[in-house]
């Protein structure tokens, strides 16, 4: 008897790994944890996080219950450690963060070696130019970041995009920890860390495949009338990493530990925003938190090519990355999906990840 879920997410968990390390040796590239130092040392990171998910769900709710009264705080605990954290809900909590975490890791890396693998200077391992036809063509001779700034602006509008786009960057962490910590089902929290891993797996395949930097690194002219936002100096700084990674050190500062985090096709800020909207479509009850993740998605989408991010082909193979993988990791989890409905509804009667037999 083996776990799909388990296999699924250890075996994703693994090939990214070998795939990172095999293409750090390769080309002689340091593995790196970006933006996990603040953490600390990488051998203290994974139990931090660990004892992190655990702390986010018992700490503010042992302090509401218990009105700060010290005598109550620790039968509140005792009460959520023996109901809530089962030994199901801490092996999903482990597997779910570790997993996520070596993929993650491994997909930034190999996200940064990509213009050692696919040289940057050889133009027939370039694509821009070919995906940037295909929106003229669609866009009847203009690009369309370009026709977004003159039919909504290029003050207010770039300030509020810039917020939604952003706002991806907590929360992919985010999402992750309430679906593993909070899902009233096992295999809930199983579905959506499966679907993640899969989904920044295939997103590095989709660099790998059709290497592109995205009109703001490649038609930079075209995007230099928006106001100054958060996401100008992400762009900015992007830029800057991307060049010291490939050639060097000319300003004086330290190149070590940077990685390189340009590369446009697909979108995979299109992938997880969409993949989380559909995971509180078909897991959560909250019509409200259903408007919500959807009108984050499709602004996220406007966002991606306002900024001028990606390419419209980006965005549509973000979308079926997103489609792609949370139908995978649905199967590898055992749900089951109601042709022609969109309501979410438990898909599994037990709170036990299925077991499949040989």
């Amino acid at each position: 008897m083996y776990r799909r879920a388990y296999v699924t997410l250890v075996g994703v968990a693994a090939v990214m790994g070998t795939l990172a390390v095999i293409v750090s040796l390769r080309y002689d590239r340091p593995l790196l944890d970006p933006e996990g130092s603040f953490l600390g040392p990488s051998w203290a990171r994974l139990p931090l996080l660990l004892m992190g998910a655990v702390l986010l769900d018992l700490l503010p709710r042992t302090l509401w219950h218990s009105r700060l009264r010290p005598s109550a705080m620790v039968p509140l605990v005792r009460e959520r450690l023996r109901t809530h954290w089962t030994p199901e809900r801490m092996t999903l909590v482990a597997l779910g963060v570790i997993c996520f975490y070596v993929t993650y890791v491994s997909y930034r890396n190999l996200k940064s070696a990509l213009p050692f693998v696919r040289s940057f200077d050889n133009p027939n391992d370039m694509f821009d130019r070919e995906l940037n036809t295909i929106d003229r063509v669609l866009f009847f001779g203009n690009q369309p970041g370009p026709v977004l700034h003159d039919l909504i602006g290029t003050d207010l509008s770039a300030h509020v995009l810039s917020s939604i786009y952003l706002w991806f960057l907590p929360l992919v962490p985010l999402a992750l920890t309430a679906w593993l910590v909070w899902s009233r089902n096992i295999s809930f929290g199983y579905w959506f860390a499966t679907s993640q891993c899969i989904a920044w797996s295939l997103g590095t395949a989709s660099y790998y495949a059709l290497p592109t930097l995205g009109p703001a690194f490649h038609f930079a002219p075209g995007y230099t009338a928006l106001t100054h936002t958060a996401t100008s100096d992400l762009i900015e700084g992007l830029s800057r990493s991307r060049n010291k990674v490939l050639y060097g050190d000319y300003d004086g500062s330290s190149v070590e530990g940077i990685v390189n985090s340009v590369a446009g096709f697909a979108s995979l800020h299109c992938a997880i925003t969409l993949l989380v909207a559909l995971m509180v479509q078909f897991t959560l009850r909250s019509r409200l938190l259903k408007i919500v993740f959807w009108v984050n998605f499709a602004v996220t989408v406007v966002a991606t090519v306002y900024f001028g991010w990606h390419y419209l082909a980006d965005d549509l193979a973000g979308i079926m990355i997103a489609l792609v993988s949370f139908y995978l990791g649905g199967l590898a989890t055992g749900q089951k999906f109601d042709r022609h409905s969109l309501h979410s509804h438990p898909t599994t009667t037990t709170e036990k990840v299925p077991v499949s037999v040989d």
